[in-house]
Parts: C-alpha cells; structure tokens; sequence
C-alpha cells in the first residue's frame, strides 16, 4: 500500500465518525424534544399524587403543583406547596428529611394553618427492608400516627420513640430508622411555625 492510499483512508475515517456522531446528536436531540413533555407530564403527575396522599381529600380546589414558594432552610432551598379552598390557604405541603440507619430519609408531609399534621408519607429511604421499611404506609400504618400532631401535642419532650420516653413506637431491631422520622417530622413542624408568614404571605 502507498502512502497516498495510505493518506486517503485516514482523511476519510475522522470525517465518517464526525459525521455519525452528528447525527446520532440530532437523533437523540429529536427524542428529547419529542418526549420531554410526556416525562414532564408524567412527573407532575407522580408528584401530585404524592402531595395528594398527605392531603385529606376536598381540602383543595387549586391546583398546588403551581401555587408554591421557594424557602431557604439549613443552606437547602425548601419548596412549599400552597393548597387552598375559595383562595384561601388550608394547608402547606413540603419534604423534609433526616439521615436514618442507611442513608437519607425523605418525608412528605402536609400542615395545616394550625400546625397539624395532615398527613405524613416516607417518599424515599435505603433502610433494610423487612425491618426499617415499615416506615412506608404500604407496610404499615406506623406512619399514620403522625396524623393530627403539634409541636405541643405531643409535648417537646415526647417527640421521640417510646425507647427515649417518647410516644412514638419504635420497630424490633430498627430503632434509628423511625428516631429519625420523627426527628423529621418535629423539624418540618418547626420549620413551617418558624415561616408561616413567609408560607403564607
């Protein structure tokens, strides 16, 4: 083989990947474009249903998923769902979370003007199935006995498992995982005390 030959073939080798590699951008660029929506859709979707398991049903003639505000707290920006009846604001719905025995644990959680909890739901977790899991509503109802609790029902002190003479139960085994929901939901509380006004205004 000459050098010229030679030449040739490696000229036209770079420009045939260049080529392709144009082309597989503008594909995937097209079906970005064309699917973007229905993902968009279909988070928004998964994201109101979430919201709507911590809010008791009717409590809400808005729509939430566009009535927030954006707060800061601990150097985190909070979004904070407004729902509301006749324009008036019933309820805040915002996540919280708290390092459990695995990892980080996301609650969602709605309060109502009176700061009571509406609803509570664990979104997010990687604690050891079969024990730290029971913090999810679909394994048991541990989590619903956060419904209608204050920073003054139970007291301060009694915002704990019943291991540190809180009135919470803890699981067999698996103590740090509901002591950290807990501390969760106590913090969500007093966050939205701290920024009604802000939530509000």
């Amino acid at each position: 083989m000459n050098l010229d030959t030679l030449r040739e073939k490696i000229g036209y080798q770079p420009l045939l990947l260049g080529v392709v590699a144009l082309l597989a951008s503008a594909a995937l660029a097209v079906v970005s474009d064309a699917t973007s929506p229905a993902i968009a859709a279909a988070e928004a979707k998964d994201l109101r249903d979430s919201l709507s398991e911590v809010l008791p049903a009717g409590m809400a003639d808005n729509d939430f998923l566009k009535d927030t505000v954006d707060l800061e707290q601990g150097g985190k920006t909070i979004t904070v769902y407004r729902a509301r009846q006749a324009g008036e604001i019933k309820a805040a719905l915002f996540k919280v979370a708290e390092r459990g025995y695995s990892g980080e644990i996301q609650v969602l959680m709605a309060v109502d003007m009176d700061g009571r909890t509406l609803g509570v739901r664990v979104l997010k977790h990687t604690e050891t199935p079969g024990l730290g899991d029971k913090i999810e509503a679909k394994k048991d109802d541990w989590v619903l006995d956060f419904n209608g609790k204050s920073l003054t029902d139970p007291t301060e002190d009694k915002w704990a498992v019943k291991k540190d003479n809180g009135v919470f139960d803890q699981f067999a085994g698996a103590t740090i995982t509901p002591r950290a929901v807990v501390k969760a939901v106590k913090g969500g509380l007093s966050f939205f005390a701290a920024r009604k006004n802000d939530i509000t205004g």
